[in-house]
């Protein structure tokens, strides 16, 4: 009997995450974390599945939740069907998210994987003695756990500060992945759009790169001016922010900051012109404020699309992708990054997770780099495997 698409989907994200699968080999016979247990908060699809799965195999007892608008089912249903606890489901209610992440520090893990710093925070507010420490996946929780250090106490390793990340996740895979949702949802073509990227870290360097490749005409938007010098050497227009607005079709939100469009840039938004966040958090286009603007007087949803156009009563119309989500893992059959850059990114997880288990590290490693050497080791097993 064949098996329901979505659980083929994840057999075969599975089977193509080749570094997670020798590392889960490795772990089986070495079994690191043998008699701890392991919480996250993380994106729960296949490529993560494939991550817990490992972890799993080293002998951790894994309980985890997910992050906001972005739990899929067949994912935690593959996941409890291993043994992994899962607590909730999928839901965009701020309220419901902070009660399971209050779950998972009520189960008091000796190792943490977070995403977006939910989980730290809790640690900084009412720590536990047997915490080891954890991993943080991302930009927006690092920002977050910094002014935390002397409350986490902890050994807290960053993967998004490895160069692998920065790279192959960052740049490459969400600038793939937020062109492939723009295209998805919206089933528009790129030519000849304007597109404005707000946000020129590596994710918008990744994004803006895509669709000047798409062959969009794309411009720049950072509060940094070296930054902006950077996108204007690297050849995209950065015009002031309101000219930005005016003139795009797109614009995108990749800076990991709260409010960066809000009700206030409405007059400055053209007829027809799509929002789109690639930002970790949904706050990053504040959609509740754009709906309750007195400029608004009706919207038109698309459920299945996972697209809400805003009337307005000059007779414009705006379209937001995925509720201001995180687009890549929002909306029709969410695919987010690439299984290969996933793949570099949850083994870095993986071994960072272990080092932190063998011990070796202090409160002077809270909220840091990956090691240089797992870098190495990763980057290595990576090339060895694609030569």
């Amino acid at each position: 009997m064949p098996l329901p698409d979505a659980l083929a989907r994840i057999d075969w994200i599975i089977a193509s995450c080749r570094l997670l699968a020798a590392t889960m080999a490795e772990f089986q016979r070495e079994r690191p974390f043998q008699g701890l247990a392991i919480g996250t908060a993380i994106h729960l699809e296949p490529k993560t599945a494939a991550l817990l799965l490992t972890l799993a195999a080293g002998g951790a007892r894994v309980v985890s939740t997910g992050n906001l608008n972005s739990t899929q089912p067949e994912t935690v249903a593959r996941l409890r069907a291993h043994g992994i606890a899962v607590i909730g489901e999928r839901t965009t209610e701020t309220d419901a998210h902070e009660r399971f992440l209050d779950a998972i520090i009520a189960e008091e893990p000796d190792l943490l994987l977070d995403n977006g710093g939910d989980l730290f925070a809790r640690v900084a507010a009412r720590g536990y003695a047997k915490l080891r420490g954890g991993t943080e996946e991302t930009t927006t929780g690092r920002a977050r756990l910094k002014p935390l250090r002397d409350k986490i106490k902890v050994p807290v390793l960053v993967i998004n500060d490895s160069p692998i990340k920065q790279f192959a996740e960052n740049r490459h895979a969400v600038g793939q992945s937020l062109f492939e949702s723009y295209m998805r949802f919206t089933n528009r073509s790129s030519n000849g759009k304007r597109v404005t990227v707000f946000g020129y870290g590596a994710c918008g360097r990744g994004v803006a790169a895509c669709f000047r490749n798409a062959f969009s005409a794309v411009s720049v938007v950072d509060v940094d001016p070296v930054t902006t010098l950077e996108a204007h050497l690297d050849g995209f227009s950065t015009p002031l922010r309101e000219t930005a607005i005016r003139s795009a079709d797109l614009l995108v939100t990749v800076t990991g900051a709260k409010h960066v469009l809000t009700a206030a840039d409405l007059p400055l938004i053209k007829n027809g012109a799509i929002l789109m966040n690639g930002g970790h958090l949904p706050h990053e286009i504040d959609v509740a404020g754009l709906r309750a603007d007195p400029s608004v007087i009706g919207a038109d949803l698309y459920p299945s699309e996972g697209i809400e156009t805003l009337r307005l009563a000059d007779g414009r119309a705006i379209h937001i992708l995925g509720d201001g989500h995180m687009a890549n893992l929002a909306g029709p059959r969410p695919l987010g990054n690439s299984v290969e850059s996933m793949d570099l990114g949850f083994t870095l997880q993986a071994r960072c997770l272990e080092r932190v288990a063998r011990g070796g590290l202090g409160q002077e490693h809270c909220v840091v780099p990956v090691p240089r050497d797992i870098d190495a080791m990763v980057a290595s097993a990576y090339l060895a495997m694609n030569r």
